[in-house]
């Protein structure tokens, strides 16, 4: 078998697994932009590999990928310390990309995302191999390096810490209902409708990077977050048109002048209401999606 057939049998195989790889690195990382890296470097690594003596190419590219994930989570993590106001994961499109979310759902969803980051690299690690992708305990033990006990462990401390942090959670349709309600009031500018879908101790984050003018700190209180959305929609969103979208898995708002989006607004909600709203502007995080309409 020449050369090239090698070559071409090993980049079928690398594409077949690449969404999977991307999954996973994503959710490691929080950015799509550092998860093609990190899947640009499992490319390279699979080139120059073995492929003979790799019994299970698909398991192999994962430990690849997440080993590599763990290495870049450290200076990552650097990054975000210096970071100008709150940090918000990187939104992606699962309309766009359906495999991106065709594996386990709540592991991608932004606001989990962002609370992995409370999670040391080996429990975020453990969660997402074994709850996002249902990856048995024996392999995510080979991947990280420990003992099979030990990775139930850490997926166990992970989950535990995630469901503290989230409590309850509303189901898919509540969760429709508060967002479709959000966002009649928040359009009608009605204060006291806004305020009847937040919780008492509802938080909104925004994102801005330092790049564009965004809130420096977390807003917090039904009244404070309704009267700041409000504001923001006055002050900074005329001329905007914006678009329903899914993103993460869940409905999402688009803000786009120009043909160009802006801005993304997404939530998190109990059976109570919305306790968690989030507004990325930063225009590196945004340049990937595109308006529903083109």
């Amino acid at each position: 078998m020449s050369t090239s057939a090698i070559d071409e049998a090993g980049q079928r195989t690398f594409e077949q697994v690449r969404p999977r790889l991307f999954g996973i690195a994503y959710r490691m990382l929080g950015t799509a932009a550092e998860a093609e890296d990190v899947v640009q470097s499992a490319w390279l690594r699979w080139q120059g590999a073995d492929r003979d003596a790799v019994r299970e190419p698909a398991a192999f590219l994962a430990t690849t990928v997440t080993r590599l994930a763990l290495n870049e989570l450290d200076s990552a993590r650097a990054r975000r310390e210096v970071y100008v106001g709150p940090w918000l994961p990187e939104p992606v499109s699962t309309a766009e990309d359906p495999a991106l979310g065709a594996e386990r759902g709540e592991a991608l969803e932004l606001a989990v995302v962002l609370l992995l980051e409370r999670l040391s690299p080996a429990e975020r690690a453990a969660y997402v191999l074994h709850e996002a992708f249902g990856y048995p305990f024996r392999q995510v033990a080979e991947v990280l390096e420990v003992s099979e006990a030990n990775a139930r462990q850490l997926a166990s401390r992970a989950r535990t810490r995630l469901e503290q942090d989230r409590g309850r959670r509303a189901d898919p349709a509540q969760r429709a209902r508060l967002f479709e309600a959000f966002l009649m009031a928040a359009r009608a500018g009605d204060l006291e409708r806004l305020e009847a879908v937040l919780t008492a101790d509802v938080v909104s984050m925004s994102d801005g990077g330092g790049v564009v003018q965004a809130a420096r700190k977390p807003v917090q209180g039904r009244d404070h977050v309704a009267r700041f959305v409000l504001g923001v929609l006055e002050k900074f969103s005329q001329g905007d048109d914006f678009e329903l979208a899914e993103l993460n898995g869940q409905p999402a708002v688009l803000a786009i002048r120009d043909g160009r989006v802006r801005g993304v607004v997404t939530m998190d909600a109990s059976p109570e209401g919305i306790d968690r709203l989030m507004f990325v502007i930063n225009p590196d995080k945004l340049a990937r999606l595109t308006p529903v309409a083109a």
